[in-house]
């Protein structure tokens, strides 16, 4: 099991019911497609801790409920409130393919200031980086953040972000 801490799914927002589950509030990244999940990290008090997932359950556009292995109180996992979940593996999409399916999209930002293509995947330690080809010809390298990330058309094949201003500069 790697710990994934450029991998957000989320956060817990309060114990669910009786039994043990808990409600989390997913990243935007993460509304429409939720990867089959094994285990997760919570970040308790800054360090990952590895939970084994026992059932997982979709429970509106952007929550999960979760009830892990081993934890069947209300009054044990209502202490984990707040934690942050990450991956432990990166999601895979509908094809199969990991994050390298996103070759060939194009980038751009909502004020139309920026169009690139993406090149290629690069898995930085801590941060997932696009490789991108500008429509001037320059190579830029933007991170793959769920936070810059607006929306992913797959059909269209587009990536509208939130960019800094000046990325296309500081490459």
């Amino acid at each position: 099991m790697a710990y994934h801490a450029d991998i957000l799914l989320g956060r817990i927002v309060k114990a669910q019911g009786f039994d043990g589950s808990v409600s989390v509030k997913l990243e935007r990244g993460f509304t429409e497609e939720i990867p089959d999940m094994e285990s997760v990290f919570l970040e308790i008090e800054g360090k990952p801790v590895p939970f084994f997932i026992e059932e997982s359950e979709r429970s509106g556009a952007d929550n999960l409920r979760l009830k892990f292995s081993k934890y069947n109180s209300q009054s044990v996992i209502s202490g984990f409130t707040g934690c942050r979940v990450y991956l432990t593996r990166p999601p895979e999409h509908k094809s199969g393919k990991s994050s390298q399916s996103f070759k060939g999209y194009k980038v751009y930002d909502g004020a139309g200031k920026f169009t690139a293509t993406v090149r290629d995947i690069v898995n930085n330690p801590g941060q997932i980086l696009l490789l991108v080809d500008t429509a001037e010809g320059k190579e830029i390298l933007i991170p793959f953040h769920e936070d810059l990330i607006r929306n992913i058309d797959r059909k269209k094949r587009e990536i509208c972000m939130d960019l800094p201003e000046g990325i296309a500069e500081i490459n």
